[in-house]
């Protein structure tokens, strides 16, 4: 009996210090969790809260290549949430969007899209480069039909090659429209002067030709231009215009001031497929202050696309290829 006494009392003894020292490890433990939670907490604001404010664009309706290019200059990402049938809107354009339209968020935020799987509306593809035939099946591959076609002289298009459409590229229109085309009928024959493509070229190049051709020349200067100094950036008419000694032709040219120390410049090179035909080629800067095309044309397989453009005075380059994007860089 006395050693049962002795045992409880020793039992009693170790139970303050039992409990003592598993409060002081419990509490070692809820330190250490609080702790871990208020720095992730914190590190995960500021990432957050160090992103800047945008507001959500309105894709509703948007092609699904629309509707990404949209979103990536605000600096946010897609995602496909689903696809709904929908007779009255065409296929691959969006239906629904989470956030909406208007909405602030953070840069770098996801958009939740919802597809319409299709119906009686379909968008034209873009024809312009391909040829007569590759056309026709395009077409019939989106359920529409090759309307009229004509044919027009053309300096930079082989025979056959489509060189516009109507309706235009991207146009929402009912199943088997027809689409009518002008395409290329080759080089024009003697007594006939159509209007060549001057558009990144230097302005000496379009004096020698005027002088030529006898025709006179009206130069509009630009000096907000992203071009070197006396490079075209446009013209009126466009090319391939059949032009005469009463047509009024207008070359804008880049007047961009020279600075007195070395420019930086970002060099922006496009080397065109090996194979198949040739491909309309469009390639846009973009800025804070908007996108400005720095080229647009028709360009053979294999060919190369070398322009230069001032360090700084866009965000990232985008480049078209039959009307998509295949490629986008940013200038750094």
């Amino acid at each position: 009996m006395k050693k049962v006494i002795e045992n409880i009392k020793r039992v009693q003894e170790d139970i303050p210090i039992n409990f003592v020292f598993a409060a002081k490890i419990g509490s070692l433990a809820l330190f250490v969790f609080l702790l871990t939670y208020f720095s992730f907490s914190w590190t995960m604001r500021t990432v957050v809260h160090h992103r800047k404010e945008v507001i959500v664009p309105d894709i509703k309706g948007r092609s699904s290549v629309s509707a990404l290019q949209l979103l990536s200059e605000s600096d946010l990402a897609m995602r496909i949430g689903g696809y709904e049938f929908n007779e009255g809107v065409p296929i691959a354009t969006v239906l629904r969007q989470h956030p909406a339209a208007g909405t602030t968020v953070r840069e770098g935020k996801i958009v939740t899209v919802v597809f319409s799987q299709g119906g009686e509306s379909v968008f034209v593809p873009n024809l312009v480069g391909l040829p007569l035939r590759n056309a026709e099946l395009f077409l019939r591959q989106r359920q529409l039909l090759l309307g009229e076609v004509s044919e027009s002289y053309s300096l930079k298009a082989d025979k056959g090659t489509v060189l516009s459409q109507d309706p235009r590229p991207e146009t929402s229109v009912g199943k088997s429209k027809m689409v009518n085309v002008v395409v290329s009928a080759g080089n024009p024959p003697s007594g006939i002067n159509l209007m060549p493509d001057f558009r990144q070229k230097k302005a000496d190049d379009a004096y020698a030709w005027a002088s030529v051709s006898g025709l006179a020349i009206n130069i509009l200067e630009d000096e907000t231009s992203l071009f070197p100094r006396g490079t075209i950036i446009d013209q009126t008419p466009p090319p391939d215009t059949v032009v005469s000694q009463e047509s009024r032709i207008s070359l804008t040219v880049s007047a961009r001031s020279v600075s007195a120390e070395p420019e930086l410049e970002y060099h922006v090179r496009y080397d065109a497929p090996q194979s198949g035909v040739q491909r309309h080629i469009r390639i846009v800067s973009v800025s804070k202050s908007g996108d400005k095309e720095v080229f647009n044309g028709l360009r053979d397989p294999g060919s190369k696309i070398d322009l230069t453009i001032p360090f700084g005075s866009a965000d990232k380059i985008r480049i078209f290829v039959n009307g998509i994007l295949v490629e986008e860089r940013p200038v750094k």
